[in-house]
């Protein structure tokens, strides 16, 4: 064992956090030990894991890279993590890694992403939810001049909409229940719409909400033979899905997207590797700091995670801060 220990945060029962004494074993060759600077909580699948609805058949399919412990619980989980490396290869250098939340941490060398000149450490904790957004528009293939809807404004479903509005005369809008996500819209370039005016007719429809209300919505929205991309996760959630009325005479096509393999249309091509090279070079646009909170202190997230996690907490991301040393 090495004389350096660490922190970390380790989801304890359901809605119970705790930060937990870690002990680091000694560099091991190939490994690089990495000082936490920023992370964040991906308030969708954190949410589920916090409240113990990880359903067993996804025990093996839900476990992050770096994650300790057994569903439900007790489990270290999290996979947005920005630090700098203090020991091995890339020393000095700040990277992003899939790691929970943790002050201090090794790793194999080729699991850190050195940060892209113009990305900084704090935005850089986007990089897993762009990487999702990539591999949903991959899955989704929008062209130029679609009209595109994206129901659910949470940080994916914001990420998808600036990603499709970049294309050459798509008409993108972010859809939700929420008028303040306005704000975010605007800024990101795209349109905003609540559920009731929101545009017919869509060419694709994302669904990015985490509610049935907002499949139904996708569905709604979808014009003839179009494709509406179902994103959300439920955990163990029954979920109820319109498919009658003229679901079938408009011969919609309802299809899932996760990120776990890279899209079938570039699978052949892309490793996971250059999947998040790439995701982390498209973090380069001041206008997606819109989509972080302001930071709070690692050590208050066990009490302030309930109140973070709650789908009222108006929150997208939440980025966290570590304690320099």
């Amino acid at each position: 064992m090495s004389d350096r220990s660490a922190q970390a945060l380790w989801y304890a029962g359901p809605g119970r956090a705790e930060i937990r004494d870690e002990p680091l074993s000694a560099l091991l060759p190939g490994e690089v030990q990495v000082r936490a600077l920023h992370s964040a909580i991906s308030r969708g699948t954190e949410r589920l894991v916090a409240a113990g609805r990880v359903p067993p058949s996804e025990f093996e399919r839900m476990r992050a890279p770096f994650m300790t412990g057994m569903f439900p619980f007790p489990v270290k989980y999290g996979y947005a993590m920005v630090g700098k490396v203090e020991q091995g290869d890339l020393r000095g250098k700040t990277v992003f890694a899939l790691h929970p939340h943790q002050t201090l941490f090794n790793v194999p060398a080729v699991a850190v992403s050195p940060l892209p000149a113009g990305v900084p450490a704090a935005r850089a904790v986007l990089a897993a939810n762009m990487e999702t957004a990539l591999n949903a528009v991959w899955d989704a293939a929008p062209g130029p001049a679609d009209r595109i809807a994206v129901v659910g404004a949470g940080v994916v479903g914001a990420l998808v909409a600036y990603l499709c509005g970049k294309l050459p005369g798509a008409q993108v809008t972010l859809v939700d229940v929420e008028p303040l996500r306005a704000e975010c819209a605007q800024a990101l370039g795209v349109g905003f719409a609540m559920p009731d005016g929101a545009p017919r007719d869509c060419d694709l429809v994302v669904h990015a909400s985490g509610a049935a209300a907002g499949l139904a919505t996708a569905l709604s929205l979808a014009g003839e033979e179009a494709t509406v991309l179902e994103m959300s996760w439920y955990g163990t959630n029954d979920v109820a899905v319109p498919l009658g009325a003229a679901f079938h005479s408009r011969r919609l096509k309802l299809m899932s997207s996760q990120v776990g393999k890279v899209a079938a249309s570039h699978r052949p091509r892309w490793s996971y590797g250059r999947r998040l090279a790439a995701a982390l070079e498209l973090l380069t646009d001041p206008k997606l700091d819109v989509l972080l909170a302001p930071a709070i202190d690692f050590h208050d997230l066990p009490a302030r995670l309930p109140d973070m996690l709650a789908p009222q907490s108006g929150i997208l991301c939440q980025l966290v801060s570590y304690p320099e040393v």
